[in-house]
């Protein structure tokens, strides 16, 4: 018996720690709901204003090693000597390193095909370092390796449809900044509100037990009230009835 007093007191204790927090959210819900909004939009708003669409496209070259080596030549594809290159062929104004960041280098399916993907605010720009690279990489890989056996298979196209640019997770993020926002706000009010609402923080404060408590009645409730005890008391009187 004891054992099921404590679990039904702190079961209890959690009900009522459940219906305060609800109490509290419902009191100043607007609160949540305002700053919510604005911080979707501002979200929204700042997403348009500093997104800038990625174009992606990428080339396929196929290359005639072994294991071993494939390693090596897929990390030459972005080798400063290579990225140089690339750079004076299409006279873009940023360094070879800016050049490299842009490439990824990827192994099709533990084959000897090899994409040189690229992404780019220009969907030309994109396609035309996609197909340098690749063009420069043959012919660098013979002349510094002697390796001849690169072929290339596919040219990168012009892709003019943006790849994902992360707008709507950005609107998502600020919302739900706004929301975790919103509700440490009204509960940040709610620990600084003095105002005194139940019994048992009267007993708190001033620590004497509670006998009895006015209930809190609106105006037109109160209003109607008095007018159905007039009514009453005129009836009374009709029929001849007293106090």
């Amino acid at each position: 018996m004891p054992n099921n007093e404590k679990y039904t007191t702190e079961y209890q204790g959690k009900d009522i720690q459940i219906k305060e927090f609800f109490m509290i959210m419902k009191k100043r819900l607007w609160i949540v709901v305002l700053i919510t909004i604005l911080a979707t939009v501002g979200g929204y708003y700042y997403s348009n204003q500093n997104n800038i669409p990625q174009y992606q496209t990428s080339t396929r070259i196929i290359v005639e090693a072994d294991e071993s080596y494939m390693s090596t030549l897929m990390v030459m594809i972005k080798d400063p000597i290579i990225m140089d290159k690339v750079k004076e062929e299409l006279n873009v104004g940023r360094s070879p390193e800016g050049i490299a960041s842009q490439i990824e280098v990827t192994r099709v399916d533990d084959s000897k095909v090899i994409m040189i993907g690229v992404t780019d605010q220009q969907p030309k720009t994109a396609a035309d370092i996609a197909n340098y690279t690749a063009k420069v990489f043959k012919n660098e890989a013979g002349k510094l390796l002697e390796f001849d056996d690169v072929q290339l298979l596919s040219e990168a196209k012009q892709n003019n449809s943006p790849v994902s640019e992360n707008k709507d997770r950005l609107i998502y993020i600020a919302a739900i900044l706004g929301l975790v926002a919103g509700v440490g706000l009204v509960f940040l009010i709610d620990s600084l509100d003095d105002t005194i609402e139940k019994e048992n923080q009267v007993e708190e404060v001033l620590g004497v037990p509670v006998i009895g408590a006015i209930s809190n009645m609106k105006s037109k409730k109160l209003a109607t009230k008095k007018k159905s005890q007039k009514n009453i008391e005129w009836r009374r009187s009709k029929v001849g009835i007293k106090d």
